[in-house]
Protein backbone atom coordinates (compact mmCIF):
# COMPACT_ATOMS: atom_id res chain seq x y z
CA UNK A 1 0.00 0.00 0.00
CA UNK A 2 1.13 3.57 -1.27
CA UNK A 3 0.90 6.77 1.19
CA UNK A 4 1.85 10.15 0.89
CA UNK A 5 5.43 11.62 1.92
CA UNK A 6 5.62 12.44 5.44
CA UNK A 7 7.57 15.86 6.53
CA UNK A 8 8.98 16.61 9.58
CA UNK A 9 10.14 20.38 9.88
CA UNK A 10 12.70 21.65 12.57
CA UNK A 11 13.76 25.31 12.57
CA UNK A 12 12.43 28.39 11.63
CA UNK A 13 8.96 29.81 10.12
CA UNK A 14 10.16 29.77 6.68
CA UNK A 15 10.78 26.14 6.92
CA UNK A 16 7.58 25.57 7.85
CA UNK A 17 6.09 27.65 4.78
CA UNK A 18 8.62 25.68 2.78
CA UNK A 19 7.61 22.27 3.96
CA UNK A 20 4.40 22.96 3.04
CA UNK A 21 5.17 24.24 -0.47
CA UNK A 22 6.90 20.80 -0.58
CA UNK A 23 4.07 18.63 -0.16
CA UNK A 24 2.26 20.39 -3.15
CA UNK A 25 5.24 19.68 -5.26
CA UNK A 26 5.80 15.66 -3.78
CA UNK A 27 2.07 15.05 -4.61
CA UNK A 28 2.83 16.72 -7.69
CA UNK A 29 5.35 14.61 -9.28
CA UNK A 30 4.04 11.27 -7.63
CA UNK A 31 6.39 10.70 -4.42
CA UNK A 32 5.34 8.01 -2.08
CA UNK A 33 6.21 5.81 0.89
CA UNK A 34 8.70 8.60 1.86
CA UNK A 35 10.04 10.84 4.71
CA UNK A 36 11.62 14.03 4.34
CA UNK A 37 13.23 15.99 7.08
CA UNK A 38 13.43 19.78 6.77
CA UNK A 39 16.45 20.65 8.90
CA UNK A 40 18.22 23.75 10.52
CA UNK A 41 21.42 24.84 10.50
CA UNK A 42 21.39 27.70 13.09
CA UNK A 43 23.34 26.02 15.78
CA UNK A 44 25.41 22.68 16.12
CA UNK A 45 22.69 21.85 18.53
CA UNK A 46 20.13 22.29 15.77
CA UNK A 47 22.27 19.91 13.72
CA UNK A 48 22.80 17.38 16.12
CA UNK A 49 19.12 17.41 16.85
CA UNK A 50 18.34 16.68 13.19
CA UNK A 51 20.65 13.94 13.02
CA UNK A 52 18.94 11.84 15.65
CA UNK A 53 15.56 13.22 14.34
CA UNK A 54 16.36 11.42 11.39
CA UNK A 55 17.61 7.94 13.02
CA UNK A 56 14.34 8.09 15.40
CA UNK A 57 12.49 8.75 11.77
CA UNK A 58 14.35 5.57 9.98
CA UNK A 59 13.88 3.63 13.27
CA UNK A 60 9.94 3.92 12.68
CA UNK A 61 10.08 3.63 9.33
CA UNK A 62 11.98 0.94 8.10
CA UNK A 63 10.57 0.83 5.08
CA UNK A 64 10.51 4.22 3.51
CA UNK A 65 12.94 6.16 1.88
CA UNK A 66 14.31 9.08 3.74
CA UNK A 67 15.49 12.40 2.22
CA UNK A 68 17.05 15.34 4.08
CA UNK A 69 16.86 18.88 3.01
CA UNK A 70 16.91 22.18 4.36
CA UNK A 71 19.78 24.65 5.68
CA UNK A 72 22.32 21.32 7.47
CA UNK A 73 21.91 19.72 4.13
CA UNK A 74 23.11 22.31 2.24
CA UNK A 75 25.90 23.51 4.15
CA UNK A 76 26.80 19.79 5.26
CA UNK A 77 25.45 17.65 2.40
CA UNK A 78 28.23 15.02 2.77
CA UNK A 79 27.79 14.50 6.25
CA UNK A 80 24.32 14.28 5.92
CA UNK A 81 24.83 11.60 3.17
CA UNK A 82 27.19 9.37 5.27
CA UNK A 83 24.20 8.19 7.35
CA UNK A 84 23.10 4.97 6.69
CA UNK A 85 19.75 6.01 7.14
CA UNK A 86 19.67 8.41 4.40
CA UNK A 87 18.51 7.95 1.10
CA UNK A 88 19.08 10.75 -0.48
CA UNK A 89 20.01 14.50 0.50
CA UNK A 90 18.86 17.56 -1.24
CA UNK A 91 19.82 21.61 -1.27
CA UNK A 92 18.00 24.51 -0.49
CA UNK A 93 17.10 25.87 -3.46
CA UNK A 94 16.90 22.25 -5.09
CA UNK A 95 13.91 21.19 -2.60
CA UNK A 96 11.63 23.86 -4.10
CA UNK A 97 11.99 23.02 -7.76
CA UNK A 98 9.66 20.06 -9.08
CA UNK A 99 12.29 18.02 -11.19
CA UNK A 100 13.86 17.47 -8.21
CA UNK A 101 10.61 16.12 -6.62
CA UNK A 102 10.10 14.20 -10.29
CA UNK A 103 13.28 12.71 -10.20
CA UNK A 104 13.21 11.51 -7.08
CA UNK A 105 9.90 9.95 -7.47
CA UNK A 106 11.11 8.08 -10.16
CA UNK A 107 14.67 6.49 -9.68
CA UNK A 108 15.83 6.40 -6.07
CA UNK A 109 19.32 4.27 -7.16
CA UNK A 110 22.41 6.03 -5.65
CA UNK A 111 20.72 8.85 -4.59
CA UNK A 112 23.00 9.71 -1.45
CA UNK A 113 26.56 9.16 -3.79
CA UNK A 114 25.92 12.47 -5.59
CA UNK A 115 23.83 14.88 -3.13
CA UNK A 116 21.11 17.33 -5.25
CA UNK A 117 22.83 19.99 -3.47
CA UNK A 118 24.16 22.86 -6.18
CA UNK A 119 25.77 26.03 -5.00
CA UNK A 120 23.25 28.20 -3.37
CA UNK A 121 25.07 31.64 -3.79
CA UNK A 122 24.46 31.34 -7.64
CA UNK A 123 20.43 31.30 -7.09
CA UNK A 124 19.66 34.34 -8.17
CA UNK A 125 15.61 34.48 -7.44
CA UNK A 126 13.11 33.53 -5.05
CA UNK A 127 9.96 32.17 -6.07
CA UNK A 128 6.93 33.20 -4.75
CA UNK A 129 5.44 29.61 -3.64
CA UNK A 130 1.52 29.61 -3.28
CA UNK A 131 0.14 27.96 -0.68
CA UNK A 132 -2.70 27.66 1.23
CA UNK A 133 -1.42 29.15 4.88
CA UNK A 134 -0.34 26.28 7.20
CA UNK A 135 -0.19 26.30 11.31
CA UNK A 136 -3.54 27.01 12.15
CA UNK A 137 -6.84 27.92 9.73
CA UNK A 138 -6.72 31.66 11.26
CA UNK A 139 -2.86 33.26 10.05
CA UNK A 140 -0.89 32.45 6.92
CA UNK A 141 2.59 33.02 6.28
CA UNK A 142 3.89 34.63 2.84
CA UNK A 143 7.77 34.02 1.87
CA UNK A 144 8.57 37.51 0.41
CA UNK A 145 12.28 37.31 1.09
CA UNK A 146 15.09 34.63 1.10
CA UNK A 147 19.04 34.55 1.48
CA UNK A 148 20.81 37.05 3.27
CA UNK A 149 23.82 39.56 1.95
CA UNK A 150 25.52 39.79 5.69
CA UNK A 151 27.75 38.22 7.34
CA UNK A 152 27.74 38.33 10.65
CA UNK A 153 30.71 36.27 12.75
CA UNK A 154 28.63 33.35 14.40
CA UNK A 155 25.95 32.90 11.67
CA UNK A 156 26.09 29.86 8.81
CA UNK A 157 22.72 30.83 7.43
CA UNK A 158 24.25 32.73 4.20
CA UNK A 159 25.59 29.56 3.24
CA UNK A 160 22.47 27.29 3.72
CA UNK A 161 20.27 30.09 2.21
CA UNK A 162 22.49 31.90 -0.11
CA UNK A 163 22.48 35.83 -1.36
CA UNK A 164 19.43 37.88 -0.52
CA UNK A 165 16.72 37.68 -3.05
CA UNK A 166 12.96 39.11 -3.25
CA UNK A 167 9.75 38.17 -4.73
CA UNK A 168 8.43 40.75 -6.25
CA UNK A 169 5.07 43.05 -5.15
CA UNK A 170 3.05 41.75 -7.35
CA UNK A 171 3.29 37.88 -6.54
CA UNK A 172 3.18 39.02 -3.08
CA UNK A 173 0.31 41.04 -3.35
CA UNK A 174 -1.81 38.15 -5.64
CA UNK A 175 -0.89 35.46 -2.89
CA UNK A 176 -2.33 37.58 -0.40
CA UNK A 177 -5.42 38.68 -1.96
CA UNK A 178 -5.56 34.61 -2.51
CA UNK A 179 -5.39 33.78 1.40
CA UNK A 180 -7.81 36.45 2.16
CA UNK A 181 -10.36 34.58 -0.21
CA UNK A 182 -9.62 31.30 1.74
CA UNK A 183 -10.68 32.96 4.75
CA UNK A 184 -7.67 33.71 6.29
CA UNK A 185 -7.43 36.95 8.42
CA UNK A 186 -3.98 37.49 9.11
CA UNK A 187 -1.45 37.30 7.40
CA UNK A 188 2.71 37.50 8.22
CA UNK A 189 5.48 38.28 6.12
CA UNK A 190 8.83 36.33 6.47
CA UNK A 191 12.19 35.53 4.68
CA UNK A 192 15.80 35.48 6.20
CA UNK A 193 16.14 38.90 6.26
CA UNK A 194 13.49 40.24 5.68
CA UNK A 195 14.66 44.40 5.75
CA UNK A 196 16.56 43.62 3.18
CA UNK A 197 13.37 42.79 0.65
CA UNK A 198 13.47 44.66 -2.42
CA UNK A 199 17.23 45.40 -2.83
CA UNK A 200 17.20 43.12 -5.72
CA UNK A 201 14.12 44.39 -7.51
CA UNK A 202 13.81 47.02 -10.32
CA UNK A 203 13.94 50.54 -8.42
CA UNK A 204 14.65 48.81 -5.21
CA UNK A 205 11.76 49.35 -3.32
CA UNK A 206 12.01 48.82 0.49
CA UNK A 207 9.96 46.90 2.97
CA UNK A 208 7.49 49.71 4.06
CA UNK A 209 6.76 50.30 0.22
CA UNK A 210 5.12 46.81 0.25
CA UNK A 211 3.89 46.57 3.63
CA UNK A 212 1.65 50.11 2.70
CA UNK A 213 0.92 48.58 -0.99
CA UNK A 214 -0.18 45.23 0.68
CA UNK A 215 -2.59 47.19 2.59
CA UNK A 216 -3.91 49.70 0.25
CA UNK A 217 -4.50 46.75 -2.43
CA UNK A 218 -5.71 44.36 -0.18
CA UNK A 219 -8.45 46.40 1.81
CA UNK A 220 -10.04 43.33 2.95
CA UNK A 221 -7.13 41.87 4.94
CA UNK A 222 -7.88 42.31 8.50
CA UNK A 223 -4.50 41.86 10.16
CA UNK A 224 -0.86 42.31 8.62
CA UNK A 225 1.88 40.77 10.47
CA UNK A 226 6.07 41.06 10.14
CA UNK A 227 8.70 38.64 11.41
CA UNK A 228 11.44 39.32 12.43
CA UNK A 229 13.14 42.64 10.89
CA UNK A 230 16.39 43.90 11.53
CA UNK A 231 15.59 47.42 13.29
CA UNK A 232 18.67 49.29 11.76
CA UNK A 233 17.43 48.89 8.13
CA UNK A 234 13.72 50.35 9.19
CA UNK A 235 12.78 52.43 6.35
CA UNK A 236 10.63 55.30 6.33
CA UNK A 237 7.27 53.87 5.05
CA UNK A 238 7.92 50.80 7.18
CA UNK A 239 7.78 53.64 9.86
CA UNK A 240 4.67 55.39 8.27
CA UNK A 241 2.83 51.95 8.55
CA UNK A 242 3.50 51.60 12.07
CA UNK A 243 2.19 55.20 12.58
CA UNK A 244 -0.58 55.43 10.48
CA UNK A 245 -1.94 51.80 9.47
CA UNK A 246 -3.99 50.06 12.60
CA UNK A 247 -4.10 46.51 10.19
CA UNK A 248 -0.45 46.23 11.07
CA UNK A 249 0.19 44.97 13.98
CA UNK A 250 1.80 46.39 17.02
CA UNK A 251 4.60 43.48 17.13
CA UNK A 252 8.02 43.55 15.78
CA UNK A 253 10.67 40.70 16.61
CA UNK A 254 13.92 42.57 16.13
CA UNK A 255 16.87 41.00 15.32
CA UNK A 256 19.72 42.39 17.64
CA UNK A 257 21.56 39.66 18.88
CA UNK A 258 23.44 41.47 21.66
CA UNK A 259 23.40 44.91 23.95
CA UNK A 260 27.12 45.68 23.80
CA UNK A 261 29.09 47.63 21.46
CA UNK A 262 32.20 45.94 21.85
CA UNK A 263 30.25 42.61 21.09
CA UNK A 264 27.97 44.13 18.54
CA UNK A 265 31.10 44.59 16.49
CA UNK A 266 33.09 41.49 17.08
CA UNK A 267 29.68 39.97 15.59
CA UNK A 268 29.98 42.18 12.68
CA UNK A 269 26.51 43.82 13.09
CA UNK A 270 25.41 46.69 11.69
CA UNK A 271 23.99 48.54 14.59
CA UNK A 272 25.47 49.66 17.87
CA UNK A 273 23.36 49.75 21.51
CA UNK A 274 21.90 52.96 21.05
CA UNK A 275 20.34 52.54 17.80
CA UNK A 276 18.57 49.79 19.21
CA UNK A 277 16.90 51.79 22.06
CA UNK A 278 16.47 54.89 19.52
CA UNK A 279 14.35 52.55 17.12
CA UNK A 280 12.09 51.13 20.03
CA UNK A 281 11.72 54.60 21.72
CA UNK A 282 10.47 55.72 18.14
CA UNK A 283 8.36 52.88 16.98
CA UNK A 284 6.49 53.14 20.34
CA UNK A 285 6.45 56.92 20.34
CA UNK A 286 4.94 56.34 16.71
CA UNK A 287 2.45 53.35 18.34
CA UNK A 288 2.47 53.33 21.87
CA UNK A 289 0.58 49.98 22.13
CA UNK A 290 4.03 48.38 20.30
CA UNK A 291 5.70 45.49 21.93
CA UNK A 292 8.64 43.98 20.76
CA UNK A 293 10.32 40.47 20.98
CA UNK A 294 14.22 40.09 20.23
CA UNK A 295 16.77 37.69 19.46
CA UNK A 296 19.39 37.76 22.16
CA UNK A 297 22.67 35.49 22.22
CA UNK A 298 24.33 34.73 25.13
CA UNK A 299 27.95 34.00 26.06
CA UNK A 300 29.42 35.03 22.33
CA UNK A 301 33.30 35.10 22.39
CA UNK A 302 35.08 37.36 24.69
CA UNK A 303 31.84 38.33 25.72
CA UNK A 304 32.91 39.43 29.22
CA UNK A 305 30.39 39.87 32.70
CA UNK A 306 30.53 43.63 31.97
CA UNK A 307 29.59 42.82 28.12
CA UNK A 308 26.83 40.42 29.39
CA UNK A 309 24.91 42.57 31.95
CA UNK A 310 24.82 45.50 28.81
CA UNK A 311 22.37 42.89 27.04
CA UNK A 312 20.69 42.38 30.13
CA UNK A 313 20.22 45.99 30.66
CA UNK A 314 18.92 46.24 26.89
CA UNK A 315 16.01 43.88 27.73
CA UNK A 316 14.69 47.07 30.26
CA UNK A 317 16.07 49.90 28.04
CA UNK A 318 14.24 48.79 24.85
CA UNK A 319 11.27 47.89 26.67
CA UNK A 320 11.56 43.95 25.97
CA UNK A 321 9.02 41.44 26.11
CA UNK A 322 9.25 38.68 23.78
CA UNK A 323 12.94 36.80 23.88
CA UNK A 324 14.68 34.44 21.82
CA UNK A 325 17.76 33.51 23.87
CA UNK A 326 20.43 31.36 21.87
CA UNK A 327 23.20 29.99 24.17
CA UNK A 328 26.29 30.72 21.77
CA UNK A 329 27.12 28.01 19.96
CA UNK A 330 30.26 27.92 17.39
CA UNK A 331 29.82 26.96 14.04
CA UNK A 332 32.92 25.49 12.17
CA UNK A 333 33.70 27.40 8.94
CA UNK A 334 32.53 31.30 11.35
CA UNK A 335 35.00 33.34 12.02
CA UNK A 336 33.33 33.34 15.57
CA UNK A 337 34.04 29.83 15.92
CA UNK A 338 38.18 30.83 15.81
CA UNK A 339 37.57 33.12 18.47
CA UNK A 340 38.14 32.64 22.27
CA UNK A 341 35.45 31.17 23.33
CA UNK A 342 33.75 30.93 27.07
CA UNK A 343 33.11 27.83 28.82
CA UNK A 344 30.09 25.93 28.72
CA UNK A 345 28.92 26.53 32.27
CA UNK A 346 29.45 29.97 31.88
CA UNK A 347 26.92 30.51 28.89
CA UNK A 348 24.40 28.58 30.11
CA UNK A 349 24.40 30.40 33.03
CA UNK A 350 23.57 33.80 30.71
CA UNK A 351 21.47 32.22 29.18
CA UNK A 352 18.99 31.51 31.68
CA UNK A 353 19.86 35.03 33.33
CA UNK A 354 18.60 36.29 29.92
CA UNK A 355 15.48 33.95 30.22
CA UNK A 356 14.28 35.04 33.66
CA UNK A 357 14.56 38.71 32.41
CA UNK A 358 12.61 38.44 29.50
CA UNK A 359 10.16 36.28 31.70
CA UNK A 360 9.53 39.10 34.19
CA UNK A 361 9.13 41.40 30.95
CA UNK A 362 6.65 38.64 30.19
CA UNK A 363 4.53 38.49 33.33
CA UNK A 364 4.87 42.71 33.59
CA UNK A 365 3.41 42.80 30.06
CA UNK A 366 0.25 40.71 30.71
CA UNK A 367 -0.36 41.36 34.65
CA UNK A 368 -0.41 45.25 32.73
CA UNK A 369 -3.52 43.94 30.59
CA UNK A 370 -6.09 42.81 32.59
CA UNK A 371 -9.24 44.90 32.83
CA UNK A 372 -8.18 45.74 28.42
CA UNK A 373 -10.32 44.65 25.89
CA UNK A 374 -8.63 43.43 22.71
CA UNK A 375 -9.34 42.27 19.17
CA UNK A 376 -8.25 38.56 19.42
CA UNK A 377 -7.40 35.96 16.72
CA UNK A 378 -8.59 32.65 17.55
CA UNK A 379 -6.08 29.65 16.96
CA UNK A 380 -8.40 27.06 18.00
CA UNK A 381 -11.55 27.09 19.84
CA UNK A 382 -10.66 28.18 22.94
CA UNK A 383 -6.85 30.27 22.33
CA UNK A 384 -6.39 33.03 20.27
CA UNK A 385 -3.63 36.04 20.33
CA UNK A 386 -4.04 39.57 21.08
CA UNK A 387 -2.23 42.04 18.38
CA UNK A 388 0.85 42.45 20.37
CA UNK A 389 0.56 38.56 20.02
CA UNK A 390 0.17 37.61 23.81
CA UNK A 391 -2.34 34.12 24.01
CA UNK A 392 -5.67 34.53 25.29
CA UNK A 393 -7.58 31.53 27.10
CA UNK A 394 -11.23 31.36 26.95
CA UNK A 395 -13.32 29.22 29.06
CA UNK A 396 -15.90 28.46 26.26
CA UNK A 397 -15.41 27.64 22.85
CA UNK A 398 -15.02 30.82 19.82
CA UNK A 399 -14.99 30.44 16.21
CA UNK A 400 -11.88 29.23 15.04
CA UNK A 401 -10.04 31.74 12.56
CA UNK A 402 -12.55 34.32 14.02
CA UNK A 403 -11.51 37.81 15.06
CA UNK A 404 -13.02 38.42 18.67
CA UNK A 405 -13.23 41.11 21.46
CA UNK A 406 -13.12 40.31 24.92
CA UNK A 407 -12.02 41.45 27.85
CA UNK A 408 -9.20 40.38 29.77
CA UNK A 409 -9.97 39.03 33.71
CA UNK A 410 -6.62 37.51 34.77
CA UNK A 411 -3.42 35.98 33.82
CA UNK A 412 -2.25 32.38 34.42
CA UNK A 413 0.57 30.31 33.43
CA UNK A 414 1.49 32.66 30.66
CA UNK A 415 -1.85 33.14 29.18
CA UNK A 416 -4.50 36.12 29.70
CA UNK A 417 -7.89 34.64 30.84
CA UNK A 418 -10.69 36.53 28.48
CA UNK A 419 -14.52 36.70 28.59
Amino acid sequence: MTEAPRFTTLGCRLNAYETEAMKELTREAGLENAVVVNTCAVTQEAVRKARQEIRRLRRENPQARLIVTGCAAQTEPERFAAMEEVDAVVGNAEKMQPDTWGRLAADFIGATERPLVDDIMSVRETAGHLIDGFGTRSRAYVQVQNGCDHRCTFCIIPYGRGNSRSVPAGVVVDQVKRLVGRGYNEVVLTGVDLTSWGADLPGAPRLGDLVMRILRLVPDLPRLRISSIDSIEADENLMRAIATEPRLMPHLHLSLQHGDDLILKRMKRRHLRDDAIRFCEEARALRPEMTFGADIIAGFPTETEAAFENSLRLVEDCGLTWLHVFPFSARPGTPAARMPQLDGGTVKGRAARLRAAGQARVARHLDGQQGRRHAVLMESPRMGRTEQFAEVAFATDRPEGQIVTATVTGVRDNQLIAT
